[in-house]
Formats: C-alpha cells, structure tokens, sequence
C-alpha cells in the first residue's frame, strides 16, 4: 500500500481496494513516516508491518531544527506560485535547492497568469534560476492546466504541489484530481494589498489524478529555512559554481579576493550581483544551519552550528 495521510498517532494508506486506515503498533512513530511511502501492511489485520525504501525523499528542517519529511518517491515537483505579488525569486530557489537535494525534477508553475497582461515577464524570470529549468504558466481552473502539466502527470507518475499560501494549490489540485464537487478541496483568496494566501491545506495528502498518477498537497510554508542542501545548491547555482576553479586562490570565497573569477563576471555583467548575493547568504545558511558529525568512526552524532536564520 502507500501511505496516504500523515497524522501524529494515526495513518491511511490507498490500495487496489481504496483507502485503508492503517493499524499501527505500539511505540511507532508516525514522523518516520511520509505521503508517498510504500509499506508492507498485513492483508487480514491491517497492521503496519514495514516501510520499503525509498526512490526519493523531500525534507526540509524545521524553526525547531526537526527534520520535517514533506513527500516521498516523488518524480516530479511543482513549486507552484503565482503571477502577482506572491512571485519572489530568492524564496523561489529555496524550493528548488530542495528539489535538486531531493533528486526531483523541478518545475516552476505559475498560475493566475489569466489575471495579468504579461505572464511571459514571469516566465523569463524564473527560467532565470536555473539552468534548463521547465516553466509553465496557467489558469489553474480550467482543464487547460492539466494539458500545460501533462509531460510529468503520465501514468505511474508522482507529483507534488509546494508553494505559499493562496497561490492556487488547491485550485490545480482540483483540477489535476478531476475531482466531484463534493471532494473537492477547499480553496482560499488572497489578500489584495499583499496577495498574502489563506491556508486552506492543512495536512499532506495523496490523491489520485486521471490518467494513472498520483498527486501530494501540502500545506502552504511561511518559512523555509535551508540546510543540508549543499549538492542542491550547487546545481542550483551552476553558473557560479563552475567559475570558481578558475579563482586565484584555491579557498576564494569569492567575497574580495583579487583574482576572483566570480567578482570578474560581475563586473563584466556576466553575472547577476542580486544573484550572487543571494548564492552567498543561502550558502552561509546552508552552512550554519547543517548539522556536523562528531565523535569516534562508527558512533558518530550530530552537532547543531551556533546560528540559524
């Protein structure tokens, strides 16, 4: 079976029969669980037996620094925002430094773009965060969408909505679900002087979409802090990455240093500062917010850095 929903002392899982609510033994921990796992579970009893392995794993670590599990055995992510005051770049590449940690296959979805006179400005933009990136813009309501998204919705595929509050999650899900009036998920305005959403999405679930695959929302985040996301950064950030071997000093943080091969492509116009800023604060972040590991080989334990933003 996979698992279905996530709640703190109960799960549910889809099957060939339908939902299933699932029984779990004492003592397990539902946090070590994610939407989207495969487990073995005891055909007669319902029992919970094991988890199999995973494909692909989105995490992303807490305020509290807990490891948060998002979705698991995804192929693809839509980071789904929308063509208003919502659009912010560097919140944006957070996402997608999750994604390329995950190993899923980002695409960037922006939606109401029916409601503006120029999506293909916003379209420019986030194909401008990284390279070879997939940029769809749409009106989640109307069927039109499903076309638009239909590369990474084929059968026996998994995809998974991210985004703010009131960007239209819940709308495209709807659409991408094909789902009854009286399924449907509730959906939520934005305030107009912010385009700041409502959360209408409170738990992450799974749902069936037409055609053989298989759709996760969750809920909107506020916050994303960045950590353990270095291999996520660097494809991220690929045009910078690929400058610095060619920095004077070996150990160039590309900062001051003279010789630095990434403040030359600045001052040439090469390179985006607003980008490179935003390259270093995340990789900063990434830094203090990673746990080290200390202690003897084979008893190793994680050490928290000092900082956290």
């Amino acid at each position: 079976m996979r698992i279905a929903t996530v709640h703190r002392s109960r799960m549910s899982a889809e099957s060939e029969l339908g939902p299933v609510k699932l029984r779990l033994a004492p003592q397990t921990n539902t946090s070590d669980f994610a939407v989207g796992d495969w487990v073995l579970v005891d055909p007669d009893t319902r029992m919970l037996v094991r988890r199999l392995q995973r494909r692909t794993l989105l995490q992303r670590r807490t305020a509290a620094r807990i490891q948060q599990l998002i979705a698991a055995n995804l192929d693809t992510l839509f980071i789904v925002t929308s063509c208003n005051n919502d659009f912010n770049p560097a919140r944006l590449e957070r996402y997608l430094a999750l994604a390329n940690e995950a190993g899923t296959h980002p695409v960037i979805v922006l939606t109401k773009a029916d409601q503006v006179a120029d999506a293909v400005s916003y379209q420019e933009q986030a194909a401008a965060l990284q390279s070879e990136l997939d940029v769809v813009a749409l009106n989640a309501k109307t069927q039109d969408a499903m076309t638009a998204l239909a590369p990474w919705c084929g059968a026996g595929q998994t995809v998974a909505l991210v985004g703010s509050s009131g960007v239209g999650k819940s709308t495209l899900l709807n659409t991408l679900a094909d789902k009854s009036p009286e399924d449907t998920q509730l959906t939520g305005g934005i305030r107009e002087d912010d385009a700041k959403g409502r959360h209408t999405t409170t738990s992450r679930s799974l749902h069936s979409m037409v055609g053989g695959a298989w759709v996760i929302d969750t809920p909107g985040m506020r916050t994303l802090h960045v950590s353990d996301v270095s291999a996520g950064l660097e494809i991220l950030f690929a045009e910078i990455s690929a400058l610095a071997p060619a920095c004077r000093f070996r150990d160039c943080t590309h900062a001051h240093e003279p010789g630095c091969a990434v403040l030359a492509a600045v001052a040439d116009g090469s390179l985006d500062p607003e980008r490179v800023e935003r390259w270093r604060k995340l990789l900063e972040e990434n830094r203090d917010n990673t746990p080290t590991q200390s202690g003897p080989r084979g008893n190793k334990i994680s050490q928290p850095r000092h900082k956290r933003r």
